[in-house]
């Protein structure tokens, strides 16, 4: 079986991966001049540090296994067990626990962070008419309705920010969070349904041996992309980057691939494992229904400043692994990591050098993007001194835009995916898959990639091709 994967993010590598290890012939092709997507390394004052996706999710096996199959095995580790805070009210607080995503299962969980009075619209939850979410919900809406607006601005819209830098009360509570959502389906209050799902989760861990909740990789998880298409190649796989994919075509044996330097790849299938816009401009002739769905997806842009200091210039080390900033507060800054604390590859690469780093953007707030490298610096540095009091000059600085790299699973996210998915069941020999549809994290997209790949190795062939390809 031939293949054509167009899109080198972690998620295609990962469908090619698969491929290539079943035995079928793949052709990864990648617009940008290099492979990984949103995993990228780079440096800051000669120390390698990611500049996009920093760590996996270690409770689900997809990322862990790819990263162990690439030869990374060893390289996996946890982050420091320090504690995050949050900063709120004008100082810094630990983040509390006994709360999922932001939604606490007692207004206990949440003392220290929010007022008397929000901590005692918590406990009205359980007097309130029994709770119906329907299809769907925005989370934040709901969580407003329930337990008040200071839960969802305070919490839970920083915790959501960190992952979708999108609005908290446009999210989707069953794309987001599905096991929240499965027990309001079954609950008469949010309260419950929070304590139930915990209760879950307690059960599910009783016998495992303890693990990490999330792993880094020795020198960045950029360097998964890297090993898991090493690895591609050596089984046979052809990368191709720096050209785009201009058209697609179904063909009477397949499909046919344009590329933006002329040529042209023909296969058995093909997988698109780039972004909601890219693939609509591809499915536009072919499947028209689809592509309409899919350039409607909005996304949110960010930015990351990495700043790098002496140690010795710092009066004090900040504590902890970091912290996140809710949008009420004002700030540019929408969280801070403490890389050299977090990562222990990051402290050893450089014992004198202090490094950490800052997002800056939610969605709809596309505005900082647009301001210099030094506009952004010395705003994450103004924030940054007022949360922990670093006032020292940093030596080096790095700033890092994603435009449109965030895709927003707002209300009614699973049913677009299934209308989507549903207009291109007509098409043999494709499949879709990425950060748009199945989860945003390394581990989300990774099973997005393999299951793209299983399901169409299940597909079967139309027998021989007529037509060749490169």
């Amino acid at each position: 079986m031939q293949v054509i994967v167009i899109g080198g993010g972690i998620t295609g590598l990962a469908a090619a991966h698969r491929l290539t290890h079943s035995g079928a012939r793949v052709t990864v092709v990648e617009a940008g001049d290099r492979f990984g997507g949103k995993l990228r390394r780079g440096e800051v004052a000669g120390v390698g540090v990611d500049l996009g996706a920093e760590s996996i999710l270690a409770r689900r096996p997809e990322a862990v296994e790819l990263a162990e199959a690439a030869g990374l095995g060893d390289a996996l580790h946890p982050p420091a067990p320090v504690g995050a805070a949050i900063w709120t009210g004008g100082a810094l607080r630990p983040l509390p626990k006994g709360q999922l995503m932001g939604v606490p299962g007692s207004a206990a969980a949440l003392t220290g962070v929010l007022s008397d009075s929000g901590l005692a619209r918590i406990a009205r939850d359980a007097e309130l008419p029994p709770l119906q979410v329907g299809e769907d919900a925005g989370i934040g809406a709901l969580v407003a309705e329930r337990m008040g607006h200071e839960v969802v601005d305070r919490l839970v819209e920083p915790l959501l920010g960190g992952v979708y830098a999108g609005d908290a009360y446009r999210i989707s509570l069953r794309a987001a969070v599905p096991q929240l959502y499965e027990a309001a389906r079954t609950h008469d209050s949010l309260l419950a349904a929070v304590r139930a799902v915990q209760r879950q989760q307690e059960e599910a861990r009783k016998g495992r041996p303890a693990g990490p909740v999330f792993n880094g990789i020795d020198g960045g998880v950029g360097r998964l992309p890297e090993a898991v298409a090493a690895a591609c190649r050596a089984a046979g796989a052809t990368l191709v980057s720096g050209v785009a994919v201009t058209g697609l075509r179904r063909t009477a044996r397949g499909w046919a691939a344009a590329l933006a330097d002329g040529r042209s790849l023909t296969a058995d299938g093909v997988i698109l494992a780039v972004p909601a816009g890219a693939a609509a401009r591809l499915l536009a002739a072919e499947a028209p229904a689809a592509g309409r769905e899919l350039g409607a997806l909005e996304y949110a842009s960010m930015a990351l400043v990495t700043l790098a200091f002496r140690r010795a210039d710092l009066a004090r080390l900040p504590g902890g692994s970091g912290f996140l900033v809710p949008a009420v507060e004002g700030r540019t800054i929408k969280a801070a990591t403490f890389t050299s604390t977090k990562w222990g590859w990051a402290a050893a690469a450089d014992p004198d050098l202090f490094v950490l780093r800052t997002s800056i953007g939610r969605y709809g707030e596309a505005g900082p993007l647009q301001w210099e490298d030094a506009e952004l610096v010395r705003a994450a540095r103004g924030d940054l001194g007022e949360a922990v009091g670093l006032a020292a000059e940093p030596v080096d600085a790095v700033v890092t835009r994603w435009y449109d790299g965030l895709p927003q699973y707002q209300v009614g996210h699973p049913a677009w995916v299934a209308r989507v998915r549903g207009y291109l069941a007509a098409l043999p020999g494709l499949r879709l898959c990425g950060a748009a549809y199945d989860g945003v994290g390394i581990a989300a997209c990774v099973a997005s990639g393999t299951r793209a790949a299983r399901e169409l190795l299940l597909t079967p062939q139309a027998g021989p091709r007529q037509e060749t390809g490169e």
